[in-house]
């Protein structure tokens, strides 16, 4: 899923594109996408793009008089930019949003479609699609440990709640712990002044390193490679394969379509965290250590 980093270049990318400019229509390519129905989509045909913002892990398009498109991504959605009325082709091509410019496509591999948009009218419905997360960019260290510590929580979960953190998703929640040599599933409320001050600063710099990369990556072009497995990161998708600070053997925990990677070296002690299913299999051949 895009989260903070990605979603932010999308975003810069498109201001540059279309602020200012006519929104001519949105062509839609699959029935399910649409989520809304009042106000018609129609409605924001013909206005002009005011804004663009980020709400958690959503793209909302601002137009003239206060309408908003919301856009949701989800797991696999991704956006492209196209020539002007560029044509909808095959099932991954869901839809089309036509600007003076150029067309943004918004294409979802799989065959499971979670991607959403969404056409509401004013500031309070706009409100609705906020998780409620503070912006982790943005907060001071204060906000960071209040809503770390609000819940007891593992740290995994913690910074990956939107209503806690926004745009922290998957993939840079297990670089930020790493980064930061802290266990993914180490309680919030045991956590001590020192180890919240170093996950709030590994969070910071983790996600702006990330963001700068996205950014020269893509240069002025429209970012076409947006994944949440690059081969810079340092445990995220990388089981099996050597920790770069340590050189120990990246380890996982897996549960139902979701995956954290960590380093048990520098992570936990040497600690190889029990995987709900294959621990369960091995039982006493499971191996509690590195």
């Amino acid at each position: 899923m895009p989260e903070l980093p990605d979603l932010d270049v999308y975003i810069e990318r498109l201001d540059a594109r279309v602020r200012g400019t006519l929104l001519d229509g949105v062509r839609l390519n699959s029935p399910f996408l649409l989520r809304s129905f009042e106000p018609p989509l129609s409605h924001t045909f013909g206005r002009r793009v005011m804004e663009l913002r980020r709400i958690g892990k959503r793209i909302a398009i601002g137009l003239e008089p206060d309408y908003w498109l919301v856009v949701h991504l989800m797991v696999a959605g991704r956006l492209h930019w196209r020539e002007p009325g560029t044509l909808l082709r095959g099932k991954q091509q869901l839809a089309a949003f036509d600007f003076t410019p150029g067309s943004l496509l918004l294409t979802e591999a799989g065959s499971r479609k979670r991607a959403s948009l969404y056409a509401v009218h004013g500031e309070d419905a706009l409100a609705e699609h906020d998780p409620g997360g503070i912006e982790p960019l943005e907060c001071s260290l204060d906000e960071f440990r209040d809503r770390l510590c609000r819940e007891n929580r593992t740290l995994k979960r913690a910074l990956t709640n939107p209503q806690s953190f926004s745009g922290i998703g998957n993939a840079y929640s297990d670089e930020i712990l790493h980064a930061a040599g802290l266990s993914p599933v180490q309680q919030t409320s045991r956590l001590e002044a020192a180890a919240i001050d170093r996950l709030y600063r590994a969070t910071v710099d983790t996600l702006t390193a990330w963001r700068d990369r996205l950014r020269e990556e893509s240069a002025d072009g429209f970012p076409e490679k947006v994944t949440a497995f690059r081969p810079q990161m340092a445990v995220h998708g990388k089981f099996g394969k050597p920790c770069p600070v340590c050189g120990s053997t990246v380890a996982r925990i897996r549960y139902k379509n979701k995956e954290t990677n960590y380093c048990p070296t520098c992570q936990t002690g040497g600690r190889v965290l029990a995987d709900r299913s294959l621990s369960r299999l091995l039982k006493d051949d499971w191996p509690g250590s590195v």
